[in-house]
């Protein structure tokens, strides 16, 4: 393009010098590099300290490691969908209603589906244990035996295929779950609990 730029004959120096500016300001562009994206080493929930750890009620979705995703998944992700509160949004099969937390949800080609969510008001730890309370009570999930903390005042379940963990951090109730197909209930809980310690470098407020 540099012919239609210098329709008028110029020396060659001069050319040379115009040239040359231009080469130094593409060089010194003032254009924001990409955002990396969030990594994430994969952690079982038991060797990991999330009684140190404490979580921002608010949006986190997009700190979510894609790499954690795809391995919650074991493939990746065909579908996905996040809500803040205030939104209208799907909160259980056939429940729609008001969201007050913040969440999303990752589905897999073949079924699978990696949800997290933290509650937007903030929580007492009475409060925590009412709610790890209605976790293992709720029709259809019993606790996971011998479960690693996630958390204070947590409850880990499994209702049907799904393993969720839910925990108090500082003053924030943060939720996850992982509904694989075709896992055993030992590989499962391990899955979900790298899943959810994933959740929570991503929802940390460190």
């Amino acid at each position: 393009m540099l012919a239609g730029v210098f329709a008028v004959r110029r020396p060659a120096a001069t050319l040379a010098g115009a040239v040359l500016a231009l080469a130094l300001l593409g060089c010194t562009s003032d254009e924001a590099d990409p955002p990396e994206q969030p990594q994430a080493t994969s952690t079982r929930l038991s060797d990991f300290p999330t009684d140190e750890l404490s979580v921002t009620r608010g949006e986190f979705c997009a700190r979510v490691a894609p790499d954690a995703v795809t391995e919650a998944l074991a493939g990746e992700a065909a579908d996905s969908d996040s809500w803040a509160n205030g939104d209208r949004t799907k909160l259980a099969d056939g429940v729609r209603d008001v969201a007050h937390e913040y969440g999303c949800s990752w589905t897999g080609a073949d079924g699978a589906v990696a949800s997290a969510w933290v509650f937007a008001p903030p929580v007492t730890p009475a409060r925590a244990r009412a709610l790890a309370q209605e976790a293992r009570r709720t029709d259809g999930c019993r606790p996971v035996p011998d479960a690693p903390a996630y958390g204070a005042r947590s409850a880990a379940v499994r209702c049907g295929d799904e393993i969720a963990f839910h925990g108090l951090f500082g003053d924030a109730w943060l939720s996850c779950s992982l509904t694989p197909v075709g896992a055993d209930e030992d590989g499962l809980v391990d899955r979900a609990g790298r899943w959810c310690v994933a959740v929570a470098q991503a929802a940390s407020a460190d």
